[in-house]
């Protein structure tokens, strides 16, 4: 079950959660009393960080790493996902699929610090993040042995991990009765397993954290402005803001006005089907906020394209390919889109809907003086009639030759 060269010491991504807290003495157990260090990328998880060393070491861990990534998380990898209208299958946003590339370039950093043979994850072998971890392994540190308990071990279910916690006395905080597993930080919160199982399922509401019901929702409706320069959002109601503070302000707001829940069934990267639900406030509202800052400064060709790389850039995202020169190149064709990407958006937040009021632009193409159905000088209402004629002549020609041929247009069949 454990091949391979003799491990003395591994490194693993730890969260506290049940999975990676029975991972500590499984190690310890399965590779001659190994020495396990933990590391845990602050992501804004709260609470969720709280008493972590303590528990890290009560589970086995000579030591825990914990650094606060935060600002490197929004500012690198989830703002240029946004930037770039970066969604998987028209409505999951990604927010877990660009935190594990982070995650493991850092996990793997500590490994080179601590001189470790190995890194190991709690991702199951059904899963996407097995892939991501593994391949910012591949693509940062090839010579790492990656260790990955879910694919060896003889557990198979939730229950069977609080099983085995209980067996070798390891602090968790999942009980059968609140089984979900989730993945939270500063973007998102998503929410798998449990009664989701089953998509029929309606999710009860007191799973989510994040977010109020629409119906519970206040009654009177917030209006928010956010500022963009080159695409990036910084400001909030006229504030001046860093990301992080950014994202806590907008979390709150939103999600107190029931903004940003999904309910998905996705296609994972293995074959299958998953269903989960995501709240995402914050990132909701400033991907609606700037596309509509992007509908008055992106020309038409270049949102055009732009939309059908995004695409691609979200597949990549998804597919744990972040580390590649694809995405790189996709980088700088969005930071050439962006630069004009500039100016204030209007939102109103009410029940659940994002409501548009506005938005503005000193470099926006939007010219009321064109648009304008009143009389102008900067354009001739009958310079429209020669260019009808040439954009619609294929049309014309085709139709000629079916009459000439069978007597009527191939349209009128």
């Amino acid at each position: 079950m454990t091949n391979g060269a003799k491990v003395n010491k591994v490194v693993l991504a730890y969260s506290g959660g049940l999975d990676t807290s029975v991972i500590v003495p499984w190690l310890k157990n399965n590779f001659s009393d190994c020495e396990v260090i933990c590391f845990c990328a602050d992501l804004g998880q709260e609470e969720e960080l709280e008493g972590l060393d303590e528990k890290a070491r009560a589970s086995g861990a000579s030591k825990l790493y914990v650094r606060d990534l935060r600002e490197e998380f929004l500012s690198g990898f989830a703002l240029p996902t946004l930037r770039a209208g970066a969604i998987y299958e028209r409505e999951y946003l990604l927010g877990t699929s660009f935190a594990r590339p982070l995650i493991a370039r850092h996990l793997v950093d500590v490994a080179e610090i601590e001189d470790a043979d190995a890194v190991a994850h709690g991702c199951t072998g059904k899963g996407n993040d097995q892939v991501r971890f593994e391949l910012t392994v591949m693509a940062l540190n090839p010579r790492l042995r990656v260790i990955a308990p879910w694919r060896e071990w003889d557990i198979r279910s939730r229950e069977d991990a609080l099983a085995y916690a209980e067996e070798f006395n390891v602090p968790v905080t999942q009980t059968e009765r609140d089984i979900y597993s989730r993945d939270r930080n500063i973007f998102h919160l998503s929410h798998e397993g449990g009664l989701l199982e089953d998509p029929w399922n309606e999710p009860e509401e007191s799973m989510y954290k994040l977010s109020r019901s629409p119906q519970d929702a206040p009654d009177e409706a917030r209006l928010i402005e956010l500022g963009f320069e080159q695409g990036h959002p910084v400001s909030l109601d006229g504030d001046a803001i860093g990301p992080v503070e950014l994202f806590q302000r907008l979390n709150r707001i939103a999600g107190e006005h029931g903004i940003g829940r999904s309910d998905i069934v996705e296609n994972r990267l293995v074959g299958m089907k998953s269903h989960g639900v995501y709240e995402t406030p914050a990132g909701t509202v400033l991907l609606r906020a700037h596309r509509a800052l992007e509908s008055i400064t992106l020309d038409k060709q270049t949102m055009q394209y732009k939309d059908l790389l995004a695409s691609k850039y979200a597949e990549l995202v998804y597919n744990g390919q972040w580390y590649t020169r694809l995405r790189e190149a996709l980088d700088a064709f969005v930071d050439v889109t962006q630069q004009q990407v500039n100016g204030s958006v209007r939102l109103r937040l009410y029940k659940g809907n994002l409501i548009l009021a506005g938005r503005k632009s000193p470099t926006g193409l939007y010219r009321e003086d064109y648009a304008s159905f009143g009389e102008e000088d900067v354009y001739d209402q009958k310079d429209a009639e020669g260019f009808i004629r040439l954009f619609g002549l294929p049309l014309k020609v085709e139709a000629q030759q079916d009459i000439e041929r069978t007597g009527r247009s191939h349209y009128r069949q």
